[in-house]
């Protein structure tokens, strides 16, 4: 069998996982402002106060550092592991992007 054709297969099945990962995330994302769109017309027709949906939530320097230097960790611990799979025997066919993905 030519090397070529056993590429296509795989490709074909990469791209289709592709779609389909974007494709799912896209509507989660979409149904979830659909409704809350919709929540917050049917609190508004009910009476709520538009004050409501101002969190006023503001986002400190300290939590932004806070919330960078857990992402280095995790992606630190995701290069550790990743590579403990790759030394005891797994192939390299992404065992750290995994991991880093993952922790």
């Amino acid at each position: 069998m030519h090397p070529r054709r056993k590429n296509k297969g795989t490709m074909a099945g990469t791209i289709l996982v592709t779609l389909i990962i974007f494709s799912s995330i896209f509507g989660i994302v979409f149904t979830f402002l659909t409704i809350r769109n919709k929540e917050r017309l049917v609190l508004i027709e009910n009476g709520a106060d538009a004050k409501l949906f101002n969190s006023e939530k503001k986002c400190s320097f300290g939590q932004f550092v806070l919330d960078l230097v857990l992402l280095a960790i995790g992606m630190g611990i995701g290069v550790l592991v990743g590579e403990m799979f790759h030394h005891n025997g797994m192939e390299d066919s992404g065992t750290s992007i995994s991991c880093i993905f993952l922790f």
